[in-house]
């Protein structure tokens, strides 16, 4: 298992992966399939081409192939920018309870906590999504809201639970990261 940032030369796989979760496993997620498929693969070359300190995406690859995918943005406005987000995590459903989820997501926090002035890390779980929800808690998460018939998917009401991570209180990443290293 290889856990890496991503570069341009990975669209195409990312591509292919973002739309498998969003088929497979759409109360996981805000953004749909069909919204995903009018983005052009060039589109994705260009974002994930210019990442940033700031804005990044984490793969785990089995052997060639992606298997999971976490992003990172911080926020731009001079009043938030003491706040990043987590977005898109994903692992492919034979890969799951292996620890690529916890690898990734240790990358990507131990990568943020090095943003100058970033201080909090948030994120928003579909409240559907319990082991997600239980691996953001193992690092340190803490929930701090419900929103409730955040998605609408077809007839169906999905309830997002926030949650965040202080980067500048006891028991931050570097304690979690350490805790849990494997």
């Amino acid at each position: 298992m290889e856990i890496r940032f991503l570069t341009a030369a990975d669209a195409q796989r990312w591509w292919n992966l973002r739309r498998e979760a969003l088929r497979l496993d759409p109360h996981a997620f805000s953004a749909s399939a069909d919204e995903h498929e009018s983005l052009s693969l060039e589109e994705v070359r260009r974002r994930i081409g210019s990442v940033t300190e700031d804005s990044f995406l984490v793969g785990a690859f089995d052997h060639c192939n992606l298997v999971g995918m976490a992003g990172f943005y911080r926020e731009k406005g001079i009043k938030s920018r003491h706040k990043g987000r987590i977005w898109g995590v994903y692992v492919t459903a034979p890969m799951r309870n292996a620890g690529v989820g916890r690898k990734m997501l240790q990358m990507l926090l131990l990568r943020a906590r090095h943003i100058e002035g970033l201080k909090q890390i948030l994120l928003s779980v579909a409240a559907t999504q319990t082991a997600a929800a239980h691996l953001y808690r193992s690092l340190g998460f803490v929930s701090y809201g419900r929103e409730p018939r955040a998605l609408r998917i077809a007839d169906q009401w999905i309830d997002e639970d926030y949650m965040v991570l202080m980067l500048d209180r006891p028991g931050s990443i570097d304690e979690i990261g350490s805790r849990h290293a494997s």
